[in-house]
């Protein structure tokens, strides 16, 4: 049975509306430690001012908060479950036939929905003030972060022949890498050539290399102030490929992973985080059942308290499987698909059951 329009009116604003203060009080937490933190790291940067560093706390807390936005939606459909159990509505609605599945339907339809709403209006946003704030970043303090957590590797086809290229770090928001080495070879595989150089630019067709180093077997060490090695590698499949995969917006990962497959490089990581967000719709009506299966009791009988650690340590147990999965998919040992929809779907089973246990049981 559906329940009716103005009843579900009613539990849907107070779901949403618990669930919005619950977000906005962590996202204002974690602004004001990243605030706190950038300031500490200004006293070691020129020019560095309060402003600029109010600003890149914005533009990096988004992509932070998005990560506790399962719990968001657990704790504030907690809250609201209890409040209402509290000033006996759901008492109420039970006593008017209203069973336990037709008042959780409002709640779960806003977790769907605010699922759907995160992964194609906020999760953009948050990626692209992720990508401004590394650009940020890399000109305040002067140290462009490493886009991938280690050495970066990559195989590259030219009319000259091949190479392996190895950087240490790509400049966020450009086709820019730091402390390049080439490892060059023709076309039977025979080795020709070590270049180094401080950077490369990218440009189309061709990597501008400056501050270069050549050294072969047969002559003594070459310096270049700028020197350019062709290249099949296009600016923005480089930018994209070694973006981190939470940088990258939901409507361009698709493409994201068809560049990096096609480059020869591993697109796993930017898989499982697509697949990850295409789940949260229902990783967060898991969160709303396992709410739900802690916070019906009335609260007459007492045991509230207990009810609700079991709901924070549920959750908590949810997010270490989630965490689990995430790095059995990166590793490759599991499926990117499986990884991603495991959890959520052994949650909706776990919560489903505890449910059926309590009310109809």
């Amino acid at each position: 049975m559906i329940i009716g329009a103005t009843l579900g009116r009613y539990f849907s604003i107070r779901f949403v509306k618990t669930i919005l203060v619950v977000f906005g009080t962590v996202f204002a937490l974690v602004y004001t430690i990243d605030f706190v933190e950038l300031m500490r790291r200004a006293g070691d940067a020129p020019g560095a001012t309060a402003a600029m560093m109010a600003q890149l706390a914005l533009f990096r807390t988004p992509s932070v908060a998005e990560q506790v936005l399962p719990f968001a939606v657990l704790f504030g459909s907690m809250a609201t479950l209890l409040q209402l159990s509290r000033k006996l509505e759901l008492v109420v609605a039970r006593a008017a036939g209203i069973s336990a599945w037709e008042f959780l339907q409002p709640g779960l339809l806003v977790a769907a929905l605010l699922g759907v709403a995160s992964i194609t209006l906020y999760n953009p946003l948050s990626a692209a003030l992720r990508q401004q704030a590394g650009i940020i970043e890399a000109r305040i303090f002067d140290n462009p972060s490493r886009a991938t957590g280690r050495e970066i590797w990559m195989r590259q086809r030219s009319p000259e022949g091949q190479a392996i290229i190895r950087a240490e770090a790509l400049v966020p928001g450009a086709s820019t890498l730091t402390r390049v080495t080439m490892f060059m070879f023709d076309d039977s595989g025979a080795f020709i050539q070590r270049v180094e150089a401080k950077e490369a630019h990218l440009r189309d067709g061709f990597w501008d290399l400056r501050d270069a180093r050549v050294l072969t077997a047969e002559e003594e060490p070459r310096s270049y102030g700028q020197m350019m090695v062709a290249s099949s590698l296009e600016p923005a499949q480089l930018k994209e490929s070694f973006t981190a995969p939470d940088a990258v917006s939901f409507w361009s990962l698709r493409e994201t992973i068809e560049r990096t497959e096609r480059a020869g490089l591993d697109a796993r990581p930017y898989r499982l985080h697509y697949d990850t967000l295409l789940a949260r719709p229902v990783l967060f009506v898991a969160m709303v059942l396992v709410a739900a299966s802690v916070s019906l009791r009335f609260f007459r009988f007492g045991g509230i308290a207990k009810l609700v650690l079991g709901g924070v340590a549920a959750g908590f147990m949810l997010y270490v499987a989630t965490e689990l999965m995430e790095d059995l998919g990166a590793s490759g040992l599991v499926e990117t698909r499986v990884a991603a929809w495991f959890p959520a779907i052994v949650g909706v089973m776990l919560g489903v059951l505890a449910l059926l246990y309590q009310e109809d049981g």
